[in-house]
Parts: C-alpha cells; structure tokens; sequence
C-alpha cells in the first residue's frame, strides 16, 4: 500500500507542474501581445533609432543649393531638367527631355520619351510622375519650388556648375551611384588626355576662337575662356585660345569694327538655333558672306569649322566628348 501511495503522490506533482508550466506560457504569450501593442519606452525607442532595420530607409536628408531636403534613397523616376545628358553617361534614362520653343531639345541625345516645356506649366512634369527631380542653375527659387510641390527636387550647387566633371558627380551621388561616376570619369579623362596630346602635336601653340551665328539678330558671339559650353577647349584640351577670347564675360557680340581683330588661326563656329541648311537660317548664313568675314586669316586658310549647334551649346560630359571628336577630325586629322 506505502508503494502505491507513493507513485500517486509522484503522479500527482507531475500534473502540478505541467499546469503550472502551462499557465506560465499563457502568461508570457499574454505579456508579449501587451508589450508590442504598447508604445516603446524611451529607452527602447533610442535603441530603435541608433540601429535601424539594414535597407529599411526610403528617404535620406541631403544638402542642395537652397537648404536640407530629404530625396529617394532609390530614385526609379527621374527628371533631370537640362541634365540628361550627365543622366545618359551615368547609364540612367530620363522620363523626360528638356524643351525650350526657341531652342528645341538636346537633339545630340537621340532620346525617345516625352518634351517637358521648360516655358510651360507644371502639368506636364505632373503627368510624368518623377519621384525625383533634379534641376541646374537655371532654376531659381521660385521655379524651385514649383518643382518641389511635384516631387522632390535636388538643385545642384552653384559651386559646382562650372564644372562638367563635378556636376557629374552631384548628379551621381543623388542618384546613389557614385561608382558609376567614377568610372565614366576615367574613360573622359582618358579621352581628354590623348585628344590634349595629338592637338600639341599638330597645331601646338596656334590660337582658336569659338563663334556663334546668332539667327535672330543675325550677329556674330564670340565665346570667351570661361563659358560654360566651350571653355573646357582651353582649359581642358589645351587649345591655345585667341587673345580676345580672355574675358570675364561667358561670350560677347562683336561688333562690324571688331570683326578684323579676329585673327585667330583656327575658328569654330555653329548656329544659335536650328541647322546650318535650315531654311529660316540662310538670311543670317549671309553674313559669313561678308568682306569682313572672309578677310579673316583662318577664313582664308580654309581653318573655319562648322559644327552642329546641338552639342557644342551643352557643357556637359557626353556633349563634350562630341566635340573632342568634332576638334580630331579637324584640326588633327
């Protein structure tokens, strides 16, 4: 009998304990919902902050030329306003291609998608549905803004807009491909450099000038060392450039009187807007049929050269390879 009591006694603290394990499961299950539905102390809400979950962000907070604003850490849509052409290099494609009525699009580009009007209304750019914008300097801060109620709108810094390489690399960076920046770095790098050295070879230390034909008012721009489409040439390549060229002015008109100063041995010169057998230009292709024109040194020499307005009026990196190519098969051939 002492045995059988005793395996009662046994079976009895089993079942106890069991319960007891159950009830306490029950408790813990209970104290988890609590605690989840529950707002986090302060101290777990830091702890939360400081370690975020890896590759949850969706925005981050960048600096552009007016202020602190948060862009895409993965931008899908992109709008780059006058900047497709950096967009392209970087292998991106732009949802839309800039146009302006007077000048028409970056035409150099071959792109195939919708014209946003820079003249225009926003319906447009609405319509497109960027998630992110990026704009240049010529976007103020009321166009900024317009921009801005679309989506967000990265306006790189005027710091960097003089250079083609760094414009590049803000546009990289908002994007979140710097690598990419690098590497088509290095292939234009490496173009400039050899285009620098056949041009050393071949016309050495001889003096180039870059003119516009103005259409509209048909007169002549003389582009100076520092603007923005062709300085590069100078400052780049090497080209030697015509003492009147050495101006702190982007480009200024000449005048009738001005024009036999022009002795540069080698002149570039493409057309405001259009093409050099557009119809509507021919009025003001004439005046390259001047005495003025044609007592000029490298109008003589047979050291004109026209080139397509399209490119050679964009300061960026693709443009610019266009014109290296344009300059090696002119002026080393």
């Amino acid at each position: 009998m002492a045995s059988t009591k005793f395996k009662f006694t046994v079976g009895m603290v089993a079942m106890l304990a069991a319960a007891i394990g159950l009830a306490g499961c029950g408790s813990n299950d209970n104290s988890s919902a609590n605690e989840a539905s529950a707002p986090p102390s302060e101290s777990q809400a830091t702890t939360t902050a400081q370690q975020p979950e890896t590759g949850s962000e969706t925005v981050r907070k960048v600096t552009d030329e007016f202020g602190e604003i948060e862009i895409p850490v993965n931008p899908q849509r992109v709008a780059g306003i006058y900047l497709e052409d950096y967009l392209t290099a970087l292998g991106v494609e732009p949802i839309v291609q800039w146009y302006h009525p007077s000048w028409g699009k970056q035409d150099y580009l071959g792109l195939d998608m919708p014209q946003f009007d820079i003249t225009g209304s926003m319906e447009a750019m609405v319509a497109a549905d960027p998630d992110l914008i990026i704009v240049d300097g010529g976007v103020d801060a009321a166009k900024y803004e317009q921009y801005s109620k679309v989506a967000p709108t990265y306006r790189i810094p005027e710091q960097y807009l003089g250079d083609s390489t760094e414009v590049l690399k803000q546009v990289a960076d908002v994007l979140g491909i710097p690598e990419k920046a690098e590497t088509k770095l290095s292939e234009y790098n490496q173009k400039i450099s050899d285009a620098k050295a056949k041009f050393q070879s071949t016309i050495g230390k001889e003096t180039v000038a870059v003119v516009r034909l103005n259409i509209g008012d048909k007169t002549l721009a003389l582009f100076g060392t520092k603007n923005r489409f062709t300085g590069f040439i100078y400052n780049q390549l090497g080209l030697t450039p015509h003492p009147m060229t050495v101006m702190e002015d982007f480009q200024k008109v000449l005048s009738e009187e001005a024009i036999p100063e022009l002795d540069a041995d080698h002149i570039i010169i493409f057309p405001s807007n259009g093409a050099w057998d557009s119809k509507e230009n021919q009025e003001a292709v004439k005046l390259l049929d001047s005495p003025l024109w044609k007592s000029l040194p490298a109008v003589k020499n047979n050291h004109v050269y026209s080139y397509d307005r399209s490119h050679w009026q964009s300061g960026a990196i693709i443009a610019n390879e266009m014109k290296i190519d344009d300059l090696l098969k002119s002026l080393a051939p």
